[in-house]
Parts: structure tokens; sequence; C-alpha cells
């Protein structure tokens, strides 16, 4: 075989061994952008919150791992309503995204993760010592409470916050228990037949949903300056 084309032979080699990388890393390259703009699509684009189907696959593998610390919380921001009918729905969207943001940071910050649930309604799970549940979630409150400024209006928030903990319950209750316990929790908490602080017993988790939701909300006034 003749030199030239056996060198011919050897550059067409190389640049399919060349090429091949190449390819492979432009592949990588897209399922990593497609990824990123999966999650984007997935998270409340008002907080940047991811939703209640992330919440619970945390809720799941912390359950599996540390079920004897893991607390599961659902805090709702009493009186929007009254945010959005007074100085309009702006407003209530600053008032959401800051609590979001507040709540997002304290979990952060204990290794968990927040999610917004719905409207005004959130959920976080993380892990704390049992013995102080009652210590962080009053931390907790006071934190989404601090007054939020908008447009030169002080918007004081009312919150609400409900707390299941997996060593409360059996070892079969799931995410989803979990999660209708704090919801109840939180509840009995709005309408003050509980304290602060509050976490659901079995009862509270095991309560039939009504419609698959618990009873309705009554809201409170939220105080405007």
């Amino acid at each position: 075989m003749p030199a030239t084309t056996v060198l011919r032979l050897r550059s067409h080699t190389l640049i399919i061994a060349a090429t091949v990388p190449l390819a492979l890393a432009a592949l990588l390259a897209d399922d990593v952008r497609v990824r990123r703009q999966l999650d984007a699509a997935r998270k409340d684009p008002l907080t940047g919150l991811p939703g209640r189907d992330a919440l619970k696959d945390r809720i799941e593998r912390l359950a599996r791992t540390h079920r004897e610390r893991l607390h599961v919380l659902v805090a709702d921001a009493d009186g929007l309503k009254t945010v959005n009918d007074s100085l309009g729905h702006a407003a209530g969207d600053a008032l959401i995204a800051a609590i979001g943001h507040r709540l997002e940071a304290w979990a952060a910050a204990r290794g968990g993760l927040a999610a917004r649930l719905g409207g005004d309604e959130f959920g976080a799970a993380l892990l704390l010592p049992p013995t102080a549940t009652l210590r962080e979630i009053a931390a907790l409150r006071e934190e989404l409470e601090q007054p939020v400024d908008h447009n030169g209006h002080i918007l004081r928030p009312a919150v609400s916050i409900g707390t299941a903990r997996a060593v409360d319950l059996p070892d079969a209750a799931g995410a989803s228990r979990l999660l209708h316990g704090a919801d109840m929790a939180m509840y009995r908490v709005k309408t003050r037949e509980k304290p602060c602080g509050y976490t659901a017993t079995r009862q509270d988790a095991y309560t039939p949903a009504v419609h698959g939701r618990r009873p309705g909300r009554p809201g409170t006034h939220l105080p405007v300056g």
C-alpha cells in the first residue's frame, strides 16, 4: 500500500477519534441544559421554590435515613386576600415571595428543602432534634413574620405553622401522611385551637380528608401599615 494512502487512512482515523469525544460532550451539554430547563419548569415562578412532588421525594428519602429527626412543616400566610383586595395582587405576590425566600433560607440552613404547595401555603422537610422543635418553630415564625416593605407600604405577615414529626407516627407513615398531619396541625394553630409549635398527633395524621383535602381554612386579618 502506498505511503500516501496509509497517511490518508491514519488522518481519517485521527479525525474520527477526535470527533467522537466532541459529539459526546455536545450530547452531555444538551442533557444538562434540558435537565436545567425541566428543573426550572417545575419551580414556582414567583418564589423559585419547587412544588409538592419534589417535597414528597425529599421526605421519603429523609424518612429512610433519618426518620428519628425528620420534621415536616406546613406554613400558611394568613389574610392574603386582605392584602390583595386593599393593595392589589402585586403586594400579595411580594408577601408570598418574601415568605418563600425566608422559609427557603431557614430550611436550607438546616439541611432541608422548602416548597410552595399552592396559593399561600408552603411546606418544608428538614432534620431537627425532637427536643428542639418548639424553639425552632418559634424562631421560624418570628423570621417569617418580619415586616415586608412593598412600594412604601409595610406589610405585616401573620403565619400559621403546623409540624409533623416522623418519630411520632407509625413507621409506615409516608410523605403524604406526614404532610397531612402537618396540614392538620397548621389548621389547629390557625384556628387557635392549639398554640404555635403544636406537633401533629397520630389522630391528626389519620383524620379523614374531605374530597381529598382537610376542611376549609378561615382566614384572619392581616394588618397593613
